[in-house]
């Protein structure tokens, strides 16, 4: 099963991940100084990935991955599933996100085509 996401590449421990996935496209932040731009990267990913991907990603940050209404967010080795959909399922990725200091505005886990 195939699913989509974001990743931020400065998310990453090894950036070199990203040739293991089909690139959607690619989006960079406005920032002032060039070292303040994300790179975001959106990705289809088979699900036998995501664990893999859950140990290249930097503490204190975060990707997420949908099929449909299941959301996949995956932080440093622990990935947490959820209904995108069912508010009541997001209990436990707002309470481990806020753990992390995860401003509150980017726990909001977009997706699209829904």
């Amino acid at each position: 099963m195939k699913y989509r996401g974001i990743i931020i590449e400065e998310s990453l421990n090894d950036n070199r991940i990203l040739n293991n996935f089909n690139i959607l496209k690619l989006y960079i932040t406005e920032a002032a100084k060039r070292s303040d731009q994300w790179h975001l990267f959106e990705v289809e990913i088979e699900k036998n990935e995501i664990e893999k991907l859950s140990k290249l990603i930097i503490e204190g940050w975060y990707t997420h991955f949908w099929h449909g209404s299941d959301v996949v967010a995956v932080f440093t080795n622990k990935i947490i599933k959820f209904n995108y959909l069912d508010k009541n399922t997001w209990k436990e990725v707002m309470e481990y996100g806020r753990k992390l200091d995860i401003p509150e505005e980017q726990l909001d886990f977009p997706i699209f085509g829904l």
